[in-house]
């Protein structure tokens, strides 16, 4: 990869807890990398603070076009409808699959991992996220816990994963931590 690393969002049309795509975006290009938001859908996605619509953001890239070599990391931001969305759309599923190909970073938030489970990306990893979806985290075989940050390297790739909000500045770090530099 040449220049700056660039780093994927991969989101749903709607229901993205706003925090959670705004501040590790700010984060990714405070230290000089290239945040681009992805979704299996062209236009504007819709973020939301908890259940109230917040603001709009623009595509950069729809799913099926993207190369998913072409990035450093790859961030699922939470929001309960969001990961409910994503999860059953084929194109962000391959594009995750061929991420995870890459051995690269994940960095997932909230209820952004139901996508993992779905790919089969969770057996056998420690991962923690919104606590009412510790059962699907076990039922998939992944060992959840309930902590601030959890970052787990037995696996293909690294995976980055916190519970809420308030958890980001860790997230953050920890994210910024993992790109190339």
């Amino acid at each position: 990869m040449s220049g700056e690393p660039a780093v994927a969002f991969l989101v749903s049309r709607e229901g993205i807890e706003q925090v959670e795509l705004t501040e590790p975006w700010r984060a990714v290009e405070q230290v000089g990398a290239t945040p681009r938001l992805l979704s299996p859908e062209p236009g504007k996605v819709q973020a939301y603070r908890h259940l109230e619509p917040a603001d709009t953001f623009a595509v950069d890239e729809v799913a099926d076009d993207a190369d998913p070599a072409a990035f450093a990391a790859l961030v699922l931001p939470g929001g309960v409808a969001n990961g409910d969305l994503l999860r059953w759309q084929e194109p962000a599923r391959e594009f995750v699959r061929g991420f995870l190909a890459t051995g690269g970073p994940v960095a997932v938030i909230c209820h952004g991992g139901w996508i993992l489970i779905d790919v089969n990306a969770v057996s056998g990893r420690t991962i923690t996220s919104w606590p009412s979806m510790a059962a699907d985290f076990r039922n998939a075989g992944a060992e959840w816990t309930d902590q601030e940050l959890a970052v787990c390297t037995n696996g293909l790739f690294p995976l980055i994963s916190s519970r809420k909000p308030d958890d980001l500045p860790a997230f953050c770090t920890q994210l910024v931590a993992s790109l190339p530099r």
